[in-house]
């Protein structure tokens, strides 16, 4: 009975191929998804993510405070800008 159940599960299956394919590895063990490593058809290995310190929270910089080191208070018409641009052409 395993034989035939042993295929049916919700656990994302890659081949030893996909592997040089880290980026889309990378987002799922970051979403959390547990992968089983095939080789030739054969399961070879289950890769699964650690855990996140629930402490590691992402800091975002202050864009606003960034933007205005940079620009002052001036404001710039980027739209005004492009539409003269157009117009020459």
């Amino acid at each position: 009975m395993c034989h035939i159940l042993c295929h049916i599960s919700d656990m994302r299956e890659i081949t030893m191929r996909q592997l040089r394919d880290t980026r889309q590895i990378e987002r799922w063990l970051e979403s959390g998804e547990t992968l089983r490593l095939r080789k030739r058809n054969r399961p070879l290995a289950q890769i699964t993510p650690i855990d996140k310190p629930k402490s590691e929270e992402k800091h975002w910089p202050d864009f606003e405070a960034r933007l205005k080191k940079i620009f002052g208070n001036r404001v710039l018409n980027v739209v005004d800008e492009y539409i003269e641009d157009r117009n020459r052409w």
